[in-house]
């Protein structure tokens, strides 16, 4: 199947809301965390305290309740750590991959589609996702994968592998900073075409050599959830 047509197929879904059902429009505010933003340069983004209050101030003054974006976000958040090949700048991995949805810890998160529960780890590396849970889904023929990082560790425990989700369950909930990779609480959910031979785990960052093929296999989450 061609990009565009997976792409058409994604945007053709009625996804469940990986949050509450009654959220509105009006609880949501883009977020820019680039290295464009020059908000960014007064922000200390080594410390998810820092980042934390940025991004709760920046919804706050905006009257929202929820931040979100990211996809194919350049970013300097991650230099912080030696997991995302920093010393390389042709092998730097800064592109990110997924979309970002920056709201409190402990929100619950539903499933968008049926699936079943194809993986689940804690990713521990410091900047990694922590807690986190790989969907498969096969609707109208085509197979594709959804991840959902930045989890608690209660989100991963007890769980199987191929234990059927029906759309609108909720599978998880967000971890804090000392459980999700060092993170201001977030869900980053990404789309996976080829889950390749990745288990409980997948790329959610990219360099400027790969991503090509990352965009590829990894289209806007935002054709599925449509938040704008």
């Amino acid at each position: 199947m061609s990009f565009l047509t997976f792409e058409a197929f994604l945007n053709s879904l009625q996804p469940h809301s990986l949050l509450d059902a009654d959220r509105t429009s009006n609880d949501f505010i883009t977020l820019d965390l680039s290295i464009h933003n020059p908000e960014l340069k007064a922000v200390n983004v080594a410390s998810s305290d820092d980042l934390e209050h940025f991004i709760w101030k920046h919804i706050k003054t905006n009257g929202a309740k929820i931040a979100y974006g990211g996809y194919i976000e350049k970013r300097g958040i991650y230099q912080r750590s030696t997991y995302f090949n920093q010393q390389n700048p042709e092998e730097e991995r800064n592109i990110h991959l997924g979309m970002d949805l920056w709201i409190g810890a402990h929100t619950p998160i539903y499933a968008p589609l049926n699936g079943t529960i194809h993986s689940f780890k804690n990713n521990t590396n410091h900047g990694d996702y922590g807690p986190t849970i790989i969907l498969k889904h096969h609707i109208e023929g085509l197979e594709f994968y959804t991840l959902y990082g930045h989890l608690s560790l209660a989100s991963i425990q007890d769980l199987e592998v191929g234990v059927e989700v029906t759309q609108g369950d909720q599978i998880a909930t967000l971890g804090t900073a000392e459980v999700n990779g060092d993170y201001p609480p977030h869900l980053h959910f990404q789309i996976i075409k080829d889950i390749q031979d990745f288990s409980g785990d997948y790329p959610g960052v990219s360099n400027q050599l790969n991503l090509a093929f990352y965009k590829d296999n990894c289209p806007d989450p935002n054709l599925l959830l449509k938040l704008s």
